[in-house]
């Protein structure tokens, strides 16, 4: 069964940040808050967590639409095609906060990302998020959580995630009620932003 632990967003517990980057370093997956919805996640360089991941939502490790959450913009350059300074001033403006820009990936990604080209890149407004990342010393991969029933339903009560997802990850982080709108997903790989998702990022940054 799960671990359940409660972090509080203003000043999350060091100790109970190294609990979770412990369990993300052995393979294992967690569920955490965001500043929109919970994120289920794994270490970006296991590449067996990312088949699990991929196994719970169904989909093909080289074909799913993962997020890379990382601390701030200092990981860029590990995972993302050299970008230009309109680019980077939009990354700037817009983040930390509620966005998934899609950048040309490089060719140093991880191995079961090695046939694609572009990365969706986060850095969530959320100091619990923000601290577990930064602990680890290297990006989560990480997918929204959801409702089967209703597609577009997103859980935010911490508890009823735990209920939920207890047998099936390895923690889950109660951070308070989450957001149920998604991030503002922009595609940035093409002459023009592109919005892909209109969420909870306003269009002023472009």
């Amino acid at each position: 069964m799960a671990q359940f632990i409660k972090l509080y967003n203003d000043n999350p517990n060091p100790k109970e940040i190294e609990k979770i980057v412990k369990v993300l370093q052995n393979g294992g997956l967690i569920i955490y808050p965001t500043d929109t919805v919970y994120g289920l996640g794994c270490d970006i360089t296991n590449t067996k967590a990312l088949e699990k991941v991929a196994r719970i939502k169904k989909v093909k490790p080289e074909k799913a639409n993962f997020s890379f959450v990382c601390n701030d913009l200092s990981h860029l350059s590990d995972y993302v095609k050299q970008i230009d300074t309109a680019t980077y001033k939009i990354l700037k403006r817009a983040l930390p906060g509620p966005y998934t820009f899609v950048l040309p990936g490089s060719n140093s990604l991880p191995k079961a990302y090695k046939k694609r080209k572009t990365v969706g890149i986060r850095v969530p407004d959320n100091n619990i998020a923000r601290a577990i990342v930064e602990a680890l010393g290297n990006p989560i991969v990480s997918t929204s959580i959801y409702d089967e029933d209703e597609v577009l339903e997103y859980t935010t009560d911490p508890e009823l995630i735990f209920e939920k997802w207890q047998n099936i990850v390895d923690v889950v982080v109660d951070g308070g009620y989450g957001d149920n709108h998604a991030s503002t997903v922009i595609d940035l790989t093409t002459d023009e932003p592109e919005v892909i998702r209109e969420g909870k990022g306003s269009l002023d940054i472009l």
